[in-house]
């Protein structure tokens, strides 16, 4: 059974996958320096670039799938904002994974493609990280959250309440001593 909503629960592959593209491309040199042929040695930097780009496509298609439910709660210009950002970390995700496939072949094209790999992998931390940041703004400053709670639920704040009446509260509901 899948979550619902699905976005929350898919966004955090392409940050993960943003953060370990710089290693692997740096293992990926690492490994031409040690003599390995380019197609070999950059396999999986240009898979891991394809999965980025991949769980990319699908966290903006399932933010997509949320606007309209979560614009009852959040203002359009910051869901717009956070869409923006979300589409341009797309689009360069997109165009690092063509780079990195470049980076398969050899010679002067394949080292070219390979720096740029490296640069635009760099690049992209930090536009996740912005698009995190704007992400992040609308659960915990806007509310967004609360679009997906049910009713007399006040959003972010139902676990607690079911741990304290299930009586698995923090400790300080009641004396031990």
């Amino acid at each position: 059974m899948l979550p619902d909503p699905l976005h929350p629960a898919v966004v955090h592959f392409p940050v993960v996958l943003a953060f370990l593209l710089p290693f692997f491309v740096a293992g990926g040199f690492w490994a031409l320096r040690r003599g390995v042929a380019p197609r070999r040695a950059w396999l999986l930097p240009t898979v891991v670039a394809a999965a980025l780009a991949a769980s990319a496509w699908v966290s903006v298609e399932t933010g997509e799938a949320t606007d309209e439910r979560v614009e009852r709660v959040v203002s359009e210009s910051a869901i717009e904002a956070h869409e923006e950002l979300a589409e341009a970390f797309l689009a360069t995700s997109a165009g690092i994974t063509l780079l990195a496939a470049a980076g398969l072949l050899g010679g002067l094209t394949g080292r070219i493609a390979r720096l740029a790999t490296l640069a635009g992998s760099l690049a992209l931390v930090v536009v996740v990280i912005r698009v995190g940041h704007t992400g992040g703004q609308l659960v915990y400053k806007y509310g967004a959250a609360s679009a997906y709670a049910g009713p007399g639920t006040v959003a972010g704040d139902s676990s607690r309440a079911g741990s304290v009446a299930n009586g698995r509260g923090s400790g300080r509901d009641h004396d031990d001593r």
